[in-house]
């Protein structure tokens, strides 16, 4: 192998919102997750409720500054009626006016 070429692999600590840890490495380092296997239902077999409101709350707040959502709106006004003809119409709305 080349030296110097690969990343750094140090152990880091995954830590659960259960909180359950878990040692491994990474070359991310340390950090949390939602759910792991000591608490996820396919694995304990338990009914557990999974927070999509906070996943979905995380969406929206990500995606609530998104420029094509302004620029929708401004492409719906006049600009759009003209062109809506002559795209459903094709070629035989050409060879009509011919």
């Amino acid at each position: 192998m080349k030296p110097e070429i690969h990343p750094v692999y140090p152990p880091s600590r995954v830590t659960c919102a259960c909180g359950n840890t878990v040692e491994t490495k990474s070359t991310r380092g340390s950090f949390s997750v939602e759910i792991c296997s000591n608490c996820h239902p396919f694995f304990t077999g338990k009914y557990k409720l999974v927070d999509t409101a906070g996943r979905i709350d995380r969406f929206r707040k990500k995606y609530a500054n998104n420029p094509a959502k302004e620029a929708a709106p401004a492409a719906e006004g006049g600009a759009a009626a003209p062109a809506e003809p002559a795209a459903k119409g094709g070629k035989k709305a050409k060879k009509a006016e011919a």
